[in-house]
C-alpha cells in the first residue's frame, strides 16, 4: 500500500515537472521562459577565450576548430583551413555567417584584436551556446581562424556544437572562395 502511493508520489512529481518544463519552453524568449531558467548557470555569454592556453571542458559541452600550431594545450575536433583572403575580409565573413544562423546574436566585438563572440540558442530549449572566433594571420593575403563553442550548464551537447562549427566552416569556406 505505501508504495503505491510512493510511486503515485513520484508520477505525479514527474509529471508536474514535466509540465513546468513544457510551460518554459512555451514561453521561449518571454519574461518567465526558458531563456531565463538558464540564467540559473549564468550569463549567456560564457566570456573571452584565450586559444592559445585553451583548456577544453571536462564535460561534453565544446566543440574546437582550431589550427594545431595555434591552440598547443587543446585538442582540436576540427581543422580550420588556410583561406585565400586577408584577414579583415574573413573577419567580415565570420560575422556575416554567423547572422544568417539562426538565432544567433553577436555578444562581444574587439577593438583592438580580430576577436568576436557570439550566442547561439538551440532550437527547443534555447541552451545558449557561445562561439568564440579569432582570426589568425597566414602570410600575404592569407587567414585562418580559430572556433569555439562551448553550451551553458551541465548537460552533454551530443554533437550539437562539433555540427555548428563545420556548418561555420562550410559556409565561411564558401563565401571565402567566392569571387
Amino acid at each position: 500500500m505505501i508504495g503505491r502511493v510512493l510511486i503515485g508520489l513520484m508520477l505525479a512529481g514527474l509529471g508536474c515537472a514535466a509540465a513546468g518544463l513544457a510551460l518554459l519552453v512555451a514561453r521561449g524568449a518571454e519574461p518567465g521562459g526558458i531563456e531565463e531558467a538558464w540564467l540559473l548557470f549564468g550569463p549567456p555569454d560564457l566570456g573571452a577565450v584565450d586559444f592559445p592556453t585553451l583548456r577544453r571542458a571536462s564535460l561534453p559541452v565544446d566543440a574546437l576548430a582550431c589550427p594545431p600550431d595555434h591552440c598547443r594545450a587543446a585538442a582540436s575536433d576540427l581543422a580550420p583551413p588556410v583561406f585565400p583572403v586577408p584577414g579583415e575580409r574573413l573577419r567580415a565573413i565570420v560575422e556575416a555567417v554567423a547572422a544568417e544562423m539562426p538565432r544567433t546574436e553577436p555578444v562581444f566585438h574587439a577593438r583592438w584584436a580580430e576577436e568576436d563572440r557570439y550566442v547561439a540558442r538551440s532550437a527547443l530549449l534555447r541552451r545558449p551556446t557561445t562561439v568564440s572566433a579569432a582570426i589568425i594571420g597566414a602570410g600575404e593575403g592569407r587567414s585562418t581562424l580559430a572556433l569555439y563553442a562551448r553550451s551553458q550548464g551541465p548537460l552533454p551537447d551530443l554533437g550539437g556544437n562539433r555540427a555548428r562549427l563545420a556548418r561555420w566552416l562550410e559556409r565561411i569556406a564558401a563565401r571565402a572562395e567566392a569571387p
